[in-house]
């Protein structure tokens, strides 16, 4: 199928490494919607270093329903991948309206822009936050969805209720939520990579910037959970990885090979790591010893999560290819490249 793919937060971390992977679907145009609230429009210079490809962005907030639909007015749009949302764990249990506002009436626009431009694909960003503290680990699609442990997981669980509900509503629109794990390291180029805004709610981006002498020290949240060593357990998968999976969803929407209206998919290594071992795998790359301590809990957390993605792995074809070192290697290179170019900007 010829047409353009939206790609919604293309500057982001996931977006933009996407849209890498997907510059080899040569047939469809790529257009990005980002307001740069947690990217910069640095990001595509960098892609078109690596790949060559321009893409068009439009700088709209997708909470404001006019300026969104004036993008499916501009366009002819066949599908859509939907990343752009507020993600920090913490801020979200601080401030939970601004992720029910945005993640939610952002997700609710684009899906009146469906109906009304008659749009039927979507990939929907979600997270393996919507299962909550599970019972049994490794999860799998069918693992229950329990209550979720913050507001930003909760956002997920809706989504993803919103799109069942909508795909019962219209029987030729067709959605696969992709249910990360732990997205972490930066493309092998050392060209792009995960860029906070301020201070790094994710572990990887603190321990590189914390190696760099930009950070004093990593706080570890919590040594007394009940794991190996007492710190949280979870699935850290490469984000090029992550990435590809969308290709191959989007392969798997446009060539209506999908067996149900709604699907949903893991996207992890299946191999739990604590955050000391996370810790442990960046100083044997890097050759860093890092300064770090343990500190309480933090809200919003659960104590161990990793993942069953034979599904993926069956269904779409996907398997991960980067290993934790990988992880840790690429994004301490993209550390290295971010200063040598003046630092974070």
């Amino acid at each position: 199928m010829t047409g353009n793919i939206l790609i919604t937060g293309g500057a982001g971390y996931i977006g933009s490494h996407t849209i890498i992977d997907l510059t080899g679907l040569t047939e469809n145009k790529l257009i990005s919607v980002d307001n740069f609230d947690n990217s910069t429009s640095q990001t595509f210079e960098r892609v078109k270093q690596i790949v060559d490809y321009k893409i068009t962005n439009y700088e709209v907030n997708l909470t404001d329903l006019e300026k969104t639909k004036q993008i499916f007015q501009d366009n002819s749009i066949s599908a859509i991948i939907h990343f752009a949302a507020h993600k920090a764990v913490g801020e979200s249990v601080e401030n939970p309206l601004k992720y029910y506002h945005n993640n939610l009436q952002s997700l609710i626009n684009l899906l009146h822009c469906c109906k009304e431009f008659e749009v039927a694909n979507f990939i929907f960003s979600s997270s393996c936050t919507i299962y909550g503290q599970p019972k049994n680990i490794p999860v799998t699609e069918s693992s229950p969805i329990l209550p979720a442990e913050s507001p930003y997981g909760n956002t997920k669980q809706i989504g993803e209720e919103i799109l069942q509900d909508y795909c019962k509503a219209n029987s030729n629109f067709k959605a696969i939520a992709l249910r990360y794990f732990n997205p972490v390291g930066a493309h092998m180029s050392g060209l792009i990579g995960e860029l906070p805004n301020g201070i790094p709610n994710n572990l990887v981006p603190f321990i590189t910037q914390t190696a760099i002498g930009l950070r004093e020290k990593i706080t570890v949240f919590g040594g007394d959970y009940n794991t190996r060593d007492g710190s949280c357990v979870r699935d850290y998968i490469h984000v090029s990885d992550i990435a590809h999976a969308h290709t191959l969803a989007l392969n798997r929407l446009l060539k209506n090979e999908t067996k149900q209206q709604f699907e949903a998919f893991n996207l992890g290594t299946g191999n739990g790591v604590t955050v000391l071992e996370a810790i442990k795998a960046f100083e044997k790359v890097s050759g860093k010893k890092l300064n770090y301590k343990i500190g309480p809990r933090r809200e919003g957390d659960i104590e161990a999560v990793y993942s069953d993605s034979s599904k993926a792995n069956k269904e779409l074809g996907w398997i991960p290819k980067h290993n934790l070192e990988d992880m840790m290697a690429s994004a301490w290179k993209w550390e290295l490249k971010l200063q040598e170019n003046g630092g974070i900007k």
